[in-house]
């Protein structure tokens, strides 16, 4: 497998190399969903930097860990390992004597290692606080976001307060798609992010294999797939009850987007889901829509959707099929998610789309951030705008269609959104832009295609 070149991750790349040229120790939290290059970040950091002392936590016994850690210190002070030490105070303090300056200790999936050393975080502090410190820094480094955040980012935590840099790290923007996979065209790279997200791991599976389709069936449909219990996983880094929280985000995949329509189907009370939706909301797992110009306590209007494409996709299509993947009835389930895929990609590309309105220059304007819109139009029947944006000196509006498919009539699809523009209470008294979002090339004016959206992302 070759490996996938470093992509983007340049601010987080200068604040590290900032942080490693201080004469005295300092620490550094990486934090974020799993596969999204955190360790890849901090290998790359100290390239060219200073040495590196690695060091990953998994389900060995604390006394395990420390022998292997004390094994690979010896690459930077001889004979660490020479030594046993009995518990990690020791260690640290050792190393705190002994550690050469600018070297980085850096202690991945630090949450399995506090799951079986609770004293850990104390003494970090506790060396971390010392007026004769290490000259050499610490990072920190988690994919459990919940528990990181309850360890370095919550006030009661021992170390809350002591870090110098904070760094979450997300998915990838669409945009660099085009450097993982450099032979697809545009209209294919949205594709291709419809499934795979912003995950670069998922992107490093997906481009060992000739077609996108072939990588579904390998990677993610087929049982003994590596990304066919994806979910499960990343739920169970984050959520004491991944059990509902898997119910919630297969109900809402699905198409129940409503919280009393989430609670009939749960045959709970509304009320009951208010946590678990706001820990999924807190992820950002799911978010909440509104229509544009609502109130943010207006929640009767609301609806829940997956944001990540690669959990959107899962729910829409492996979800409901498991049973029939699992009795090996691969190929019908391949021919629905074919028939279905382009809804599940319209989808996508209308996020797009919204995320790339405020970097596109459409009518010699600045806009906001963009958001769907609906209700009662003027003629009091339901309307739905797919895009609506205000400009940042509040004057104009831009309502924009989004379409996804093939041989649309460009003069048909104009001519809805003029009707639709006509109908729209929020678009009275406002200068409008109009702009179309299709799948083919940009032709004429306010027309955009899959190439133009992508550059514009950031």
């Amino acid at each position: 497998m070759h490996l996938l070149p470093f992509l983007n991750r340049c601010e987080e790349l200068r604040r590290l190399k900032r942080l490693y040229q201080s004469p005295q120790g300092r620490l550094a939290v990486l934090y974020g969903r799993r596969r999204c290059g955190k360790s890849r970040l901090i290998f790359e950091s100290v390239a060219g930097a200073g040495k590196l002392v690695y060091c990953f936590g998994d389900e060995r016994e604390p006394a395990v860990h420390r022998a292997s850690l004390a094994a690979d210190i010896s690459a930077v002070v001889p004979g660490f390992d020479e030594v046993r030490y009995p518990d990690w105070e020791s260690l640290l303090a050792r190393w705190g004597r002994d550690a050469p300056a600018g070297t980085v200790l850096a202690l991945d999936e630090f949450p399995n290692l506090v799951s079986s050393s609770r004293e850990l975080p104390s003494l970090l502090q506790k060396h971390l606080d010392q007026r004769t410190r290490s000259a050499a820094h610490l990072i920190l480094c988690g994919s459990s976001q919940r528990m990181m955040q309850g360890l370095v980012l919550d006030r009661s935590a021992p170390l809350y307060g002591r870090a110098q840099e904070i760094l979450r790290i997300s998915p990838l923007g669409a945009n660099w798609l085009k450097d993982a996979f450099d032979h697809l065209d545009p209209v294919q790279q949205i594709e291709a992010y419809s499934v795979w997200g912003g995950v670069p791991r998922y992107w490093e599976l997906a481009r060992e294999f000739p077609t996108q389709e072939q990588a579904w069936v390998d990677l993610v449909l087929s049982p003994l797939g590596i990304l066919h219990d994806e979910p499960r996983s990343l739920l169970q880094d984050d959520l004491r009850d991944a059990p509902q929280s898997a119910s919630l985000l297969q109900l809402v995949g699905q198409g129940c987007q409503r919280l009393t329509e989430l609670a009939g189907r749960l045959e709970k009370p509304p009320t009951s889901l208010n946590r678990p939706i706001q820990r999924l909301l807190e992820l950002e797992l799911i978010c909440r829509d509104k229509p544009f110009g609502t109130l943010e306590k207006d929640s009767k209007r609301s609806y829940y959707r997956i944001i990540d494409p690669f959990l959107r996709f899962w729910y829409r299509f492996v979800a409901r099929h498991r049973s029939r993947l699992h009795a090996g009835q691969l190929a019908p389930v391949l021919a629905a998610i074919q028939s279905d895929f382009p809804h599940h990609v319209g989808s996508v590309w209308e996020d797009l789309v919204r995320a790339a309105i405020p970097f596109l220059n459409i009518g010699d304007e600045s806009w906001g951030l963009a958001q769907r819109w609906w209700g009662p139009g003027l003629d009091r029947r339901p309307l739905e705008i797919d895009v609506m944006a205000e400009s940042l000196d509040g004057t104009s509006l831009i309502l924009a269609s989004v379409k996804w498919q093939e041989n649309l009539s460009i003069h048909k699809a104009w001519s809805e959104l003029r009707s639709q523009a006509q109908l729209c209470p929020e678009a009275q008294g406002k200068r409008v832009h109009l702009a179309l979002f299709h799948k083919g090339h940009a032709v004429g004016k306010n027309t955009y295609g899959p190439e133009q959206v992508l550059e514009a992302l950031p």
